[in-house]
């Protein structure tokens, strides 16, 4: 026959809501991207690659792609120049 057993200590979490308000993430969001921003051309620049970067889309007709992926040497320039970089 089996035991009882307590859901207290067992008790695994659905996460079907937030536990964080979303302002506060979207201020979280925002203020992030800037140092996500310089670490990834930090790497870019060290190990001279060319990542994909996801911007707004500029071309506001196209309603189905709100965001789209470019090559960071077309959004920032070559980092073989040696350019200082500025946000």
């Amino acid at each position: 026959m089996a035991g009882k057993s307590s859901s207290g200590k067992h008790y695994t979490s659905k996460g079907q809501r937030p536990n964080v308000k979303q302002h506060i993430l979207n201020k979280i969001r925002k203020e992030s991207t800037t140092f996500k921003k310089f670490d990834l051309w930090a790497i870019w620049k060290q190990n001279k690659t060319d990542p994909w970067v996801t911007i707004e889309n500029s071309n506001k007709n196209e309603t189905a792609k709100k965001q789209i992926r470019v090559r960071a040497s077309e959004l920032w320039g070559d980092p073989r120049n040696n350019k200082p970089f500025t946000f």
